[in-house]
Formats: C-alpha cells, sequence, structure tokens
C-alpha cells in the first residue's frame, strides 16, 4: 500500500517576509527610476511650441533614451514575484483591478511606440502627433498606477477572483489621491534628475529652467500629500492609523527629507537634491508597507496566509540572488557608458543642437 502524501510546509515568517521585502524594493526602483521617466512626459507636454521647447525636449529624449524601456524590468519584477511569491494576492488585484491596470499597460505600450515614432519622424505634424502621445500617455499611466495602489491599501480588494467593485475598487477618494499624488511626484523626479543633468550638460538656461520647476512640483506634490491626510482620514482609516503609528518615522523622515530637497534645490546644490528627493519618495512608499504590514490585502490578508509554499520561496529567493548577479551590474554598466563621452569625459547632452529632437 502506497505512502500517503505529505503536504509540502506552509511558508514560513522569515521567507515570506523576504520575497515581499525584494519585490518592495523592486517597487521602489521602479517608482524612482521608472517614475522620473513618467514624469519627464510631463516636462515635454509643458515645454511650448517646437522651437521654444526643442532644447528642454532635446535634453528629455537624451536623458531618458538609453533607459526608459530598461526602467520596464522593474515592473515586470515587481509582477512575476506578486504572482509566484503571494498568488491568492495576484489573483485578486489582476481580477478586481483589472480596468485600471489594463490602462496602465496600454499607456505604457502608447508610450514607448510614440517615444520611437517621434525620433523617426521628420514631418513637424508627425514629431507633435507623436510627441502629444508620448507626453498624454506618460501623464495618466502613472495616475492610473496610483489608482490601484490606492485600491490596496483602503481595502477595497478582497481576496477571490474578482469580488471587488469593477470601477468603485479604483474610483474613490483614497485612490484618486493616490493617482494625482503619483503624477505629482514623477513630475517632481523628474524635473530634480533633469536638472542635473542639464548642469552636467554646462546649459545654465536649461539648469535654471529645470530648477525652477522642480521647486513649483515639489511645493504642489508637498500639498497633495498634506490635503492627502484628511482624505486618508475620511476614507481610508485603517491606513491612517498605521501611517500616524507604526510608520509615522517614515512619514516624518519623507516630509523632513522632501523640505530639504526643495531647499537644496534653492542653494543649487543639486547633487544632494537628487538624493534628497529619491529618499523623500523612497520614505513615502515604504511608510505605505509599514503602515500596512502584515496584511497584504486589508482587512484580513495577511503575508504568511497569502504566501507561497515554502520550497517555491526559497527557490525563488535563490534565483534571484543569481539573477542580480547578472541584473545590477548590467544597469550600473549601461548608465555608467551613458554618462560619459567616447574621450571618458562626462556626457553633454544635444542641448544645443540646431536639429529638432525628431529629427
Amino acid at each position: 500500500m502506497s505512502e500517503p502524501t505529505q503536504l509540502a510546509a506552509p511558508a514560513g515568517p522569515l521567507p515570506a517576509d523576504t520575497m515581499l521585502a525584494v519585490m518592495w524594493l523592486g517597487l521602489t526602483c521602479y517608482a524612482l527610476f521608472g517614475g522620473a521617466d513618467f514624469g519627464a512626459g510631463w516636462w515635454d507636454l509643458l515645454a511650448g511650441g517646437s522651437r521654444r521647447g526643442r532644447p528642454a525636449r532635446a535634453l528629455i529624449e537624451h536623458t531618458i533614451g538609453p533607459v526608459w524601456e530598461a526602467n520596464h524590468v522593474w515592473l515586470i519584477f515587481v509582477v512575476v514575484l506578486l504572482w509566484t511569491g503571494f498568488p491568492p494576492v495576484f489573483a485578486s488585484v489582476m481580477s478586481t483591478l483589472y480596468v485600471p491596470l489594463t490602462l496602465t499597460a496600454l499607456g505604457i505600450i502608447a508610450r514607448g511606440a510614440a517615444f520611437a515614432f517621434r525620433k523617426a519622424s521628420e514631418r513637424l505634424w508627425q514629431q507633435r502627433l507623436f510627441g502629444a502621445c508620448f507626453a498624454l500617455s506618460s501623464v495618466v499611466t502613472p495616475f492610473f498606477l496610483g489608482t490601484v495602489a490606492g485600491g490596496i491599501a483602503s481595502g477595497r480588494v478582497p481576496p477571490g477572483l474578482a469580488a471587488g467593485g469593477l470601477l468603485s475598487s479604483w474610483l474613490n477618494p483614497t485612490s484618486l489621491l493616490g493617482g494625482v499624488l503619483a503624477a505629482a511626484v514623477c513630475a517632481h523626479l523628474a524635473a530634480v534628475f533633469l536638472c542635473g543633468d542639464a548642469e552636467r550638460a554646462q546649459d545654465p538656461e536649461l539648469t535654471g529652467y529645470f530648477r525652477r520647476r522642480a521647486l513649483a512640483s515639489g511645493v504642489a506634490a508637498g500639498a497633495v500629500a498634506l490635503a492627502g491626510i484628511g482624505v486618508l482620514h475620511a476614507d481610508a482609516p485603517g491606513l491612517f492609523h498605521g501611517l500616524t503609528h507604526r510608520a509615522l518615522p517614515l512619514v516624518l523622515a519623507s516630509a523632513v527629507l522632501g523640505a530639504a530637497s526643495l531647499a537644496l534645490l534653492a542653494l543649487r546644490r543639486l547633487l544632494a537634491a537628487r538624493a534628497a528627493a529619491a529618499l523623500a519618495v523612497t520614505a513615502v512608499l515604504w511608510s505605505w508597507g509599514a503602515a500596512q504590514y502584515p496584511r497584504m490585502l486589508p482587512p484580513d490578508t495577511t503575508v504568511r496566509s497569502a504566501a507561497a509554499q515554502s520550497p517555491v520561496l526559497v527557490a525563488s529567493l535563490i534565483s534571484l540572488a543569481v539573477g542580480a548577479l547578472l541584473l545590477v551590474p548590467s544597469l550600473l554598466w549601461l548608465y555608467a557608458l551613458f554618462q560619459r563621452r567616447p574621450d571618458g569625459g562626462p556626457h553633454a547632452s544635444p542641448v544645443n543642437s540646431d536639429r529638432s529632437p525628431g529629427a
């Protein structure tokens, strides 16, 4: 008579929490690098006419050209980890929030196609058409990603296939706050990063241009965050409680770092302003995670209850460690090569070229 089948051991706290931490680290990288790319679309949209906006658009294309597709690796990374490590959460999120997630995917596709076609177009009307598509999709895509985050954080994604409301899960005050805040933060990150690139290109006019926009967008993002306190208190009391208790140090750190970034911009300390802005966004993201932990789908679905079995988590973590040995150096090499001229010096962007960005 055959032996009874042994069930695999449930996920332990260490593998499950480690998988969650790695996934959150990938989400942070996407928010910083992908967010800055998306935010560049704001400034492309608002740069002005074809002649007046040519220098700013040339710098934007030069800055994001080599990395705009590479940054989506982080999004794929997060989705695969969610699917592998927490399959019930993956199924619930993808089925309940499939409308904003589909719009996000369409925005990413439209943005990439428009960016490529604008560079290949020679006629002005084509450049304007594809430029508008690139800019608008750069604005709406992070908005929809923010609504997804708001729907999850406010507890509107119950466990089960399509168990949440088709529209109410992402058309609600917390989701709309998340969408607006995501778009504002992306615009601010892009402006701060573009300041540094313009300074490296030794273009003081463009440096001042983007510095002013970084200051304005930083103030706007801070105002949205302050207004969000009342929204969360009324619409997502569980998240509000977590942010004002367990995650309060991270919330305060994000406010201090955001203010420091603005002060450094005003003092023209652009490299330090970049670091402060990136750390401020990181603190905001991790404060959400700390406020919600250990719940992945509030109010009842926890990390351990949603995690895959321990052998799956351990094998996945080992695979991730091996893959990181290839991925991380490759990305660092890409950034390093892009910042150098053939003679080894810092790469100056073609902002003073007489050719239009799409030519």
